[in-house]
């Protein structure tokens, strides 16, 4: 099952996902700009071989709610996350809000 809905984090619109796999669930909030995520993604990947594409993410691991991944901190960034001032270790929806 896949779940979109709006998200508003201080009157900011974003979007929750929610993908229910076997065994896992993925989970993401985005905006135009970029988004955050679960464990499931690949930050090496994004910063190696599509840095060109100056991807804006950052990664949280060990949630399994939107609200945790939002109260989580980042376990890692892409580099054109950093260049928004969003860090490792920042809260996701606080790296959610520079993303704007």
């Amino acid at each position: 099952m896949i779940e979109l809905k709006p998200l508003w984090i201080d009157g900011e619109p974003f979007t929750a996902i929610s993908v229910q796999l076997p065994k896992t669930t993925l989970l993401a909030v985005a905006n135009d700009k970029g988004y955050i995520m679960c464990g499931a993604l690949d930050v090496a990947l994004l910063n190696e071989k599509l840095r060109d594409r100056g991807i804006v993410a950052g990664r949280a691991v060990g949630v399994r709610t939107i609200d945790q991944l939002l109260e989580a901190p980042l376990e890692s960034v892409t580099f054109a996350a950093e260049q928004l001032g969003i860090s490792r270790g920042m809260k996701g929806k606080d790296a959610l809000l520079l993303m704007k």
